[in-house]
């Protein structure tokens, strides 16, 4: 089978990521991970994004252990759970690589807001230039998160990448727009809105004036806005399917009425809106 070639996007650091990605949240640690890992690698994903709290770093690991894929040709995300120890950031991060089986990650999160912040994050600049891993980042950060917090007034770095969960009913403009002014990269979890409006008729008429399915038209949008994507599939046919999307480009009538679904609709953990507001 014919793999596809995957475009990169430039970070503030001077490094690339693949704009399309393969998460591997909720797929159970062990055969099903691995399996459904294989099949990415087959079908061309090269960036892998996993997590300590997905509880499957060992499987990924080990899957691209035995793919024979020149680690130079990889691009690895985890991500930090963390807690109220600082100084425990650094022993999870060790204990992330043993489970990889890697001398470093390309990339490493901060998975979710938290008040101890400015000690975690330093603790990952000194990461970074030890070599662990090659950019930081943080995940579901918001725009109000980032200034309540004073982030980049307290901070010598700025992130590589906010990974949050957007789509196209979800479009986080207010955060695309932050972004944009002060240099970091969006990726996109929940890419495909949970599989829950693939029947919305917008949708189901571009995607049929392009030949493709729904699936793919969505994460289309978020790379034609240069928005990193990680959709997630245990099915070998989804997963081939998700990664075949750059042989097609969305013109601008379509990629407005793509922009009109925005909905501010959530589809990831049910949290009330004030906590929502916070982390999401």
């Amino acid at each position: 089978m014919k793999t596809q070639a995957v475009p990169v996007v430039s970070m503030n650091d001077g490094n690339t990521m693949p704009i399309l990605g393969f998460g591997v949240w909720q797929i159970e640690e062990g055969k099903a991970c691995e399996e459904a890992l294989e099949t990415a690698l087959e079908a061309g994903y090269r960036h892998v994004d996993t997590a300590f709290d997905y509880r499957n770093e060992a499987s990924v690991g080990r899957a691209l252990g035995r793919s024979g894929i020149p680690r130079e040709e990889l691009f690895v995300t985890t991500k930090l759970w963390p807690g109220p120890d600082v100084e425990q950031v650094r022993v999870e991060m060790q204990k992330s690589l043993e489970r990889l089986q890697m001398n470093f990650v390309d990339l490493y999160l901060i998975h979710v807001p938290i008040e101890c912040y400015k000690k975690a994050w330093s603790v990952l600049e000194s990461l970074k230039t030890e070599g662990k891993c090659r950019s930081i980042g943080v995940s579901n950060y918001t725009v109000e998160r980032f200034e309540r917090d004073r982030f980049f007034e307290r901070t010598t770095t700025v992130p590589a990448v906010d990974q949050v969960e957007i789509n196209v009913f979800n479009q986080r403009r207010d955060l695309a727009a932050y972004c944009n002014k002060k240099g970091f990269l969006l990726e996109a979890y929940r890419p495909l809105a949970g599989a829950q409006k693939l029947s919305n008729e917008v949708l189901k008429s571009i995607a049929k004036r392009a030949g493709k399915t729904v699936a793919q038209v969505m994460l289309r949008f978020l790379v034609q806005k240069g928005i990193a994507a990680i959709p997630k599939s245990a099915t070998p046919e989804r997963i081939r399917e998700n990664i075949n999307i750059f042989d097609f480009a969305l013109d601008d009538e379509e990629m407005k009425k793509l922009e009109s679904l925005h909905d501010d609709s959530y589809f990831s953990l049910p949290l009330p809106p004030p906590i929502r507001k916070i982390w999401y």
